[in-house]
């Protein structure tokens, strides 16, 4: 009996040990190694120009774009009587305007830009080339007023002679802006940097001027190109006198020096830098 026990025994260790190197747990077998963690998705300039949507349909589709841009125009009338009334001269009277967002819209453009993974320039010669820009409201009427008034216009626009002169010129007379010339449409030159400054001050020393209309602070001749927010609000504070008797602002919430400004005037940022800095100028409750 001894013995047999001990060669049962004997039997049974080696069916586990057999029964052991056969058994391989499911888990083990089937294991795999562990998916890397996903990188967190690149943020694209498509994402960035999606912050265009809401400023771009506020101007296209809402009557307080249009009252704005309207109540402008109807001021410049006053301004040009006024001007007549009261100041003698011998020189001719002027009104200085910009292009973009201050005679044509080019929001179309920036919508053409939504859902796309680029940036300006992408399309903007060959939109300028399609004079298609629709005027600004009041614009036409603003200006057309002055010049029946012996009030002329001149165009100063950051539009560059080389590749945009004649869409310009297209667009402007297409819709019957007065004063549509070379002479009254004055272009960024080949090399010149996108600063109207002496543009503006050469025609102030040479006309008399009745005032200013655009839809950026560069517009009117305050030295801020290129300069800080704090610096910008201070050029700002010290002119404040100025607006809505020399200077006429119009709305544009969807570009501007404003913008670049966020960014200290950098370019080639990436459309992740740009977001970032953006988010971080915003005012929050709590």
């Amino acid at each position: 009996m001894k013995t047999a026990s001990k060669r049962f025994a004997g039997i049974a260790m080696a069916c586990a040990f057999v029964l052991g190197m056969a058994y391989v747990p499911a888990q083990a077998e089937d294991a795999k190694p562990a998916p890397a963690a996903s990188a967190a998705p690149q943020y694209t300039l498509k994402d960035l120009n999606e912050q265009l949507v809401m400023a771009t349909l506020w101007v296209q589709t809402s009557v307080e774009y249009r009252a704005l841009c309207q109540q402008v125009y109807n001021w410049v009338k006053v301004l040009v009587d006024k001007d007549l009334a009261e100041v003698k001269t011998d020189k001719k009277r002027i009104i200085i305007v910009d292009g973009d967002e201050t005679t044509i819209q080019a929001n179309t453009y920036e919508a053409f830009v939504i859902d796309k993974d680029q940036e300006y320039p992408t399309g903007w010669y060959e939109w300028v080339a399609s004079a298609t820009g629709e005027p600004i409201p009041g614009a036409v009427e603003g200006l057309s007023y002055a010049a029946s008034k012996g009030v002329e216009t001149y165009y100063v626009t950051n539009r560059k002679i080389d590749k945009e002169y004649q869409g310009t010129l297209d667009n402007l007379k297409k819709f019957g802006f007065p004063n549509v010339d070379p002479e009254h449409v004055i272009y960024r030159q080949v090399g010149q940097p996108d600063d109207k400054l002496q543009r503006q001050l050469d025609l102030e020393k040479k006309y008399h001027l009745v005032v200013y209309v655009g839809d950026d602070f560069n517009d009117f001749p305050l030295g801020t190109h290129k300069k800080s927010l704090d610096e910008r609000s201070k050029a700002f504070v010290d002119s404040k006198d100025k607006w809505g008797s020399r200077y006429l602002m119009l709305p544009n919430p969807m570009y501007g020096s404003w913008e670049k400004t966020l960014n200290n005037n950098q370019v080639g940022m990436s459309a992740d830098e740009q977001n970032k800095i953006r988010r971080q100028y915003l005012r929050k409750w709590k």
